[in-house]
């Protein structure tokens, strides 16, 4: 076996992820650095050759506010993990790892959706950039969708988290050769 899976999760993410255990810290690149004790040359070939997916949640489409959504990309609920895009790269997707996590998906016969937020409108962002640019690690933005996100009436689909969660062991637990394929 030559891949190594790791999960890492964080906290302060919601802050701004600027913190000793957040994702803007060096922590990530250190655990990575040990698992094999790699050198300088061998760590950058080893993140060039990983694909890092990035977890959150996406905005589902809100029937009051249909117009903040780009026409074509708008997630429903019980339809599946949402591909997360962004025309000023506040996600870390782009058409190659959108393409290899399409891939994961059917061939684990999970649906999966896309979702853009229009360009006029503000846009949270993700530990996905973060990581993407500071290990120079291929990379997708992924959700679960929210209606209502950071409301006191935030809603989801237990579905679709089902389906975030087969589509994450897909990927780990049955990895297919998808970043080399596509």
């Amino acid at each position: 076996e030559t891949m190594v899976r790791v999960m890492l999760l964080y906290d302060n993410e919601e802050v701004g992820s600027v913190s000793n255990p957040g994702a803007e810290s060096r922590f990530s690149e250190s655990v990575l650095r040990t698992i094999d004790g790699l050198q300088q040359a061998e760590f950058e070939r080893a993140m060039s050759n990983s694909f890092h997916m990035s977890w959150d949640v996406a905005h589902y489409v809100h029937p009051n506010y249909p117009d903040k959504h780009e026409d074509a990309l708008k997630p429903k609920m019980h339809q599946g993990p949402v591909i997360k895009y962004n025309a000023n790269q506040r996600y870390s997707t782009n058409a190659t790892s959108a393409a290899i996590v399409r891939r994961i998906a059917e061939k684990s016969s999970i649906p999966v959706q896309e979702f853009a937020v229009k360009n006029d409108s503000p846009c949270g962002s993700t530990v996905g950039p973060l990581l993407s640019s500071r290990l120079g690690v291929l990379s997708v933005d992924l959700g679960v969708g929210a209606l209502s996100m950071h409301s006191i009436r935030e809603t989801s689909s237990i579905q679709d988290v089902t389906y975030g969660a087969q589509l994450m062991g897909s990927f780990i637990c049955k990895p297919l050769p998808v970043v080399k394929t596509v």
